[in-house]
């Protein structure tokens, strides 16, 4: 890898740091090829991002953003799992590492917060955002539809007792 390369890299790193909600920094304990692959899909279906770097590159990378208090934690075979939402790749991480032995989580970070590996455990254990948006509708809806129940109740109400009304006019 040349110098442009390198520099391209970090360039996307930042930009990458930058725009994230969540940063988990996993440890890759000899992984297959297959076995990349499947976490690399299983990350972009839950919209995250897996990234290997070299440490060297991400340490540069980090430096004047909000994630550089995890420089600590990037030593050894390590990658970077990505997202704008704040579980998604938490969630996805721990998913695969709980029916793969090869792939550790060391910690990551959440904005400011510094997270160890029983934090993002936690993290992944929330539900993810589009689970909220769904709650949150779903609360919305139901008062509006008991509200137009109740509406329209006396009005049949009205209308059973008038035709119970000319029903008996007409016998």
């Amino acid at each position: 890898m040349d110098r442009a390369q390198k520099r391209e890299l970090v360039a996307e790193l930042k930009q990458t740091f930058n725009e994230t909600q969540v940063v988990v920094i996993t440890r890759n304990l000899g992984m297959t090829v297959a076995q990349s692959t499947a976490l690399r899909n299983r990350m972009r279906e839950a919209g995250a991002r897996y990234k290997v770097a070299k440490n060297r590159l991400a340490l540069i990378a980090l430096e004047g953003t909000r994630y550089a208090p995890i420089s600590d934690m990037l030593s050894g075979p390590t990658a970077l799992a990505t997202s704008s939402d704040p579980v998604a790749a938490a969630k996805a991480a721990v998913d695969f590492a709980k029916t793969n032995d090869r792939l550790e989580i060391v910690g990551g970070a959440m904005g400011d917060t510094l997270l160890d590996a029983n934090g993002v455990k936690a993290l992944a254990e929330l539900p993810s955002l589009d689970e909220l948006r769904a709650r949150i509708v779903g609360l919305i809806q139901a008062p509006a539809t008991k509200v137009a129940q109740v509406v329209q109740a006396p009005a049949a109400q009205l209308a059973r007792v008038l035709q119970a009304y000319a029903d008996k006019e007409a016998a």
